[in-house]
């Protein structure tokens, strides 16, 4: 997006480009043969949905056409991570390259070891807290699969922020503590759904619903690229991305940046 004489602008394709991205099944395509997609343009020309798709297309509320709608079809696929994981901003993630995006994102550690090291804030751990399950659990967790009978496996964004103390008169800043989880690669959104009303049916405009990706993935392939360094999993995923766009690879570590 750009502002021109005040107004926001989408970039893109015309329809009628062959390279246009006219569906949901052909960008997961290209999110999988990728690894990594921001939602919106960024400093790498051609590396973003955006750029990639119709302008007249977004926002029509249409889940056929509507690059928008297309992060809620994605995300149920299971297939990919969606967050704000580009400099705090929304893209995608493919299930293959996350743990690689992991290890560097996280330097090898689990949340619980970065706020005991005193490099996570409390903040942040109000909100962990919520999934990550008693330190028992975790053990088991690691050992083997994800339980299914655990907690919070998913939340609404706004029972997380109720939950972990963010509202009125509460903690601040619920949006940005959010965000550097997100960045930090320990939460991410799961799907978008309604509010559900006391009569069980949905109303409003749909939410992000929150999770870790352990509870999508399983902790053994979020975790599998732990015992790499983590700057040699970020020079992977800069020549995994170079290898798809012509760019400079100052450009590329930029939008990767923590």
């Amino acid at each position: 997006m750009e502002v021109i004489n005040g107004q926001w602008f989408m970039n893109g394709l015309d329809r009628s480009d062959p390279g246009c991205v006219t569906g949901s099944d052909r960008l997961l395509d290209v999110i999988e043969r990728v690894g990594f997609l921001p939602l919106f343009q960024n400093e790498v020309p051609g590396f973003s949905v955006e750029s990639m798709t119709d302008p007249s297309c977004w926002w029509c509320g249409d889940p056929n056409v509507d690059p928008w709608e297309w992060r809620v079809t994605l995300t149920r696929t299971g297939k990919v991570a969606y967050g704000k994981l580009f400099g705090k901003k929304a893209g995608f993630v493919s299930k293959k390259w996350f743990p690689y995006l992991a290890n560097f994102r996280r330097d090898g550690y689990d949340f619980d070891s970065l706020y005991e090291d005193g490099k996570a804030g409390y903040k942040e751990k109000l909100i962990m807290d919520l999934f990550w399950p008693p330190e028992k659990e975790i053990r088991e967790i690691k050992k083997s699969s994800l339980r299914k009978d655990v907690p919070n496996t998913e939340l609404f964004s706004y029972e997380v922020k109720d939950k972990a103390g963010f509202g009125k008169d509460g903690e601040k800043n619920f949006e940005g503590t959010c965000a550097r989880l997100q960045m930090q690669t320990y939460l991410i959104a799961k799907d978008f759904r309604q509010r559900i009303g006391k009569s069980g049916e949905g109303y409003g405009w749909s939410i992000a619903v929150y999770t870790l990706p352990e509870y999508l993935w399983g902790y053994d392939h979020v975790t599998s690229q732990y015992g790499e360094d983590p700057g040699r999993s970020f020079d992977r995923i800069v020549d995994q991305i170079r290898s798809h766009f012509d760019s400079d690879e100052k450009k590329i570590r930029k939008v990767l940046r923590k």
